[in-house]
């Protein structure tokens, strides 16, 4: 493990404070939309400035290569963020399901009823705001959340609510969703008051579908070759559950326009890369590089044509993967190999901002990693999905060698990732569920998911 602690260093001012600052750290949470793995770190790279900083050996970044979303889609993994709890615990299991999130017990109340100065900018949980009139929930002091009503509303055109005042912008460059709420958030960080410490979560529609980059990167990745990966147009699905057997591999045409969504996702997060990088300048600013804590991380990922899917809700690894990393103040830059999945990320941030969370919490808190200290993930993280008309039920366990998968229609999946009984099969092409040498590894995947299904939330 890592040398490296989280070290809070105090201001210096010409004259004494007039009380003692909060020796407490900033937390800044910065959330993707819709992004994929691959994207970060990539050649060439989609967000230069972050893979620039993760890849500093001198910085302070901290990079999580297994990191995964419980429930690959936008609304329920935006709602475990911001709870700790797993979507069958928020009861927010789709896109449709916002308005029943409690909003009196989250992250946001948690730190702002223990004196952090809190704010959202940009996405919140879709649909929002549920027909409610442009409010405010509790625990946010500074709001400034995008409407979502529309994929033609996601980057242009799109309404939001500004401290409880609706607002709506019009097409122009300078009204582009990633860079206005860039914006937002500089403002923010710029009039957080000196002496507590504030708690930002910037969410950017970026690189969620149509996938459109701000005008000065329109056509940046045009023409680059992208690597595709032998899962995209999955040949043989006979070993997959049957809603996946009836779709139909895609033909040249729609292999040609979802490589460019591929470039287009790219071009789009250059775009949330400089937002990224204004934010840390405006930290930097304000002399509290320092004393901040900066989580990146995306609310899922995407398929584009993997095992002949296109979009998310997937139990594989390009729906359910996420890249994590976590700049830490006084840090050593280096890599985690644990298994963490966005249900652990509301207790993390609560261990750090020494606040308790909710009484009950499903998440597990990673804050010993951060600091440098011995850490050991958990043997296996829970995924799930409760289903609709296109994509059932399923429900899952990752381990760091294997993933497994079972489906409403009785299916079994068991993917050797690493090798570690056979061939490795990083793409999940082969189904070992039916295999021999693997028997016991299902019956004991099978038991972990069942306990990890089962358990109740702890105290947080």
């Amino acid at each position: 493990m890592f040398a490296a602690a989280v070290v809070i260093a105090a201001s210096v001012s010409g004259s004494p404070p007039s009380a003692p600052r909060d020796d407490r750290p900033n937390i800044i949470v910065i959330l993707t939309d819709d992004q994929t793995f691959d994207t970060l770190p990539s050649h060439p790279a989609a967000m230069p400035w972050l893979q620039a900083q993760i890849r500093d050996p001198d910085g302070s970044w901290l990079w999580f290569p297994n990191a995964f979303i419980s429930t690959p889609l936008c609304c329920p993994s935006r709602a475990t963020i911001l709870s700790g709890l797993y979507s069958h615990h928020t009861h927010v299991r789709t896109n449709d399901d916002g308005e029943r999130f409690d909003e009196s017990n989250t992250l946001a109340t948690w730190l702002h009823d223990a004196g952090y100065f809190t704010g959202l900018v940009g996405k919140y949980l879709n649909r929002y705001p549920f027909g409610r009139g442009p409010y405010v929930p509790a625990g946010w002091d500074r709001w400034v959340a995008k409407r979502n009503t529309a994929a033609t509303t996601t980057y242009y055109d799109y309404g939001f609510v500004d401290q409880g005042i609706p607002l709506q912008t019009a097409h122009g460059a300078a009204t582009y969703a990633t860079d206005l709420f860039a914006d937002k958030a500089v403002d923010f960080v710029r009039i957080a008051p000196d002496e507590r410490p504030f708690f930002l979560y910037f969410a950017p529609s970026a690189p969620h579908p149509p996938w459109t980059p701000p005008p000065r990167y329109s056509g940046a990745f045009a023409g680059v070759p992208l690597t595709v990966p032998a899962s995209v147009n999955e040949r043989n699905v006979s070993d997959k559950p049957a809603w996946m057997q009836g779709l139909s591999p895609f033909d040249d045409g729609e292999l040609s326009k979802l490589m460019s969504e591929r470039r287009r996702e790219r071009a789009t997060l250059l775009g949330a890369d400089d937002a990224i990088r204004r934010i840390v300048e405006a930290v930097q600013a304000r002399g509290d590089l320092e004393r901040t804590v900066i989580f990146f991380l995306t609310d899922n990922g995407y398929s584009f044509g993997e095992h002949r899917i296109r979009g998310k809700r997937c139990p594989y690894e390009e729906c359910i993967r996420t890249p994590l990393a976590v700049m830490v103040p006084g840090g050593k830059a280096g890599q985690v190999d644990g298994l963490i999945s966005n249900v652990d990320l509301a207790p993390t941030i609560a261990g750090l901002a020494r606040v308790r969370p909710a009484p009950f919490v499903d998440g597990r808190s990673f804050a010993r990693a951060i600091a440098g200290r011995p850490w050991k993930g958990p043997p296996g993280v829970l995924l799930e999905w409760a289903g609709d008309t296109e994509i059932p039920a399923w429900q899952g366990v990752r381990t760091l060698d294997f993933a497994y998968i079972e489906s409403a229609d009785g299916t079994v999946e068991l993917y050797d990732l690493t090798g570690e009984k056979g061939h490795a099969d990083p793409l999940e092409l082969k189904n070992r569920a039916q295999d021999p040498r693997y028997r016991n590894c299902v019956v004991r995947l099978a038991q972990l998911l069942s306990r990890l299904r089962s358990r109740e939330p702890h105290r947080g």
